[in-house]
């Protein structure tokens, strides 16, 4: 039998191009996203089998410990009272999507200034764009600490390669991605605890 290769796409929506193409066999990516996919290519199907199960993390930079435990704590707070289920539920589900938006708190105070959050907006349900606004799971749960911490949430949308280097050097404080915590990318960023498990799934042609 002949090894298989693997290929790397920063985006989803390469990856997909390249499977409707027949460059590659088979696309593996977040159930979420893939349900997406399929939705707007007939002719692609998801495999039954899940392929694996991920954590979700927020990037901070090693030297940020204080922020990053000020943003567990507020994971924490939004885990135990439903926010962070919430959030999810409005994005994911044919029964609930839609059905509860997040908005913050009136008067949230901001005075402990701005969170500037690195993203990718091509990984939808997580996050991308509709009515030239970023929008997804990840910038409501994001703008959820924020209301907590009491910050300014600014959503910054770069290449995916380039969200931890930007954390590194401090252009932004965090990262959020639908980002998989890995061996690898913990040599050079923290991580905050997960917010979410994704379960990776593998799309092929019909």
């Amino acid at each position: 039998s002949q090894g298989s290769t693997i290929e790397r796409y920063s985006k989803g929506a390469d990856a997909v191009v390249a499977l409707n193409s027949g460059k590659i066999d088979a696309v593996v990516i977040d159930s979420e996203p893939a349900k997406a996919f399929v939705a707007k290519n007939s002719g692609l199907k998801i495999l039954d089998e899940p392929f694996a199960e991920e954590k979700y993390a927020i990037a901070v930079s090693k030297e940020n410990t204080e922020l990053k435990e000020k943003i567990n704590a507020a994971l924490k707070q939004l885990k135990e009272n439903g926010t962070l289920d919430s959030i999810i539920a409005n994005y994911i589900g044919d029964d609930t999507k839609g059905k509860s938006p997040y908005t913050s708190p009136e008067n949230t105070d901001r005075s402990n200034g701005k969170l500037i959050m690195a993203t990718n907006a091509a990984f939808e349900p997580y996050e991308y764009v509709e009515n030239n606004k970023i929008v997804g799971i990840d910038v409501d749960m994001a703008q959820a600490v924020c209301d907590i911490l009491g910050m300014e949430l600014e959503v910054e949308d770069i290449e995916f390669d380039s969200i931890i280097t930007e954390v590194q050097t401090g252009k932004a404080q965090i990262g959020v991605a639908g980002m998989t915590v890995t061996e690898d990318r913990l040599k050079n960023i923290d991580f905050t605890d997960p917010y979410t498990t994704a379960k990776q799934v593998i799309i092929v042609k019909k």
